[in-house]
């Protein structure tokens, strides 16, 4: 069951009765009673998630690292299926998506999002070894809210995250 979905029921029930425990929720639900536990520590967490999508793991780990060490809540996907399966589980505040990916590249994720009215409000910053203008056009008339080439500065990423989130709530 998706997440959503499983929040959902369990937010429904604790309203019908604010008391249930963890264990309750878990009988009712048929589901183990970790799995409870896991999805109410999640609905509790207010931090922003960013979701990084990139078929090279050692570039996920580096950002993820950072990007955690700034507070953030950080989900992964290694293609661009497998992001926006990501997405329909757990709606990130922003996604870092690569471009170059096999299967489905970043730009085919980014216009298959800014098409879909549940998720194109999602700010999308690209990140690409493919640096000409041409590119960096592709992706911002694709929908992208920025476009940065690797390697990248951490530091210069984490900036510009911070100033695409905060257009993202104005």
């Amino acid at each position: 069951m998706p997440e959503k979905e499983l929040d959902d029921k369990i937010l429904s029930l604790l309203e019908k009765n604010p008391a249930l425990s963890a264990v309750e929720l878990a009988d009712v639900l048929k589901i183990p009673e970790k799995t409870v536990q896991a999805r109410l520590e999640e609905m509790g967490d207010s931090r922003q998630t960013i979701l990084i999508v990139d078929d090279e793991p050692d570039a996920i780990i580096a950002a993820k690292r950072a990007l955690q060490s700034e507070g953030y809540n950080v989900i992964e996907a290694y293609n661009g299926k497998n992001g926006l399966e990501a997405i329909e589980e757990k709606t990130p505040d922003l996604i870092l998506l690569d471009v170059m990916m096999p299967d489905m590249d970043g730009f085919e994720v980014c216009k298959h999002l800014k098409e879909d009215e549940l998720h194109n409000h999602i700010p999308i910053i690209m990140l690409t070894a493919k640096g000409e203008v041409d590119d960096r056009v592709e992706g911002i008339e694709t929908g992208a809210d920025d476009y940065i080439t690797k390697p990248f500065n951490l530091r210069e990423l984490k900036a510009r995250i911070r100033m695409v989130l905060r257009r993202a709530q104005d």
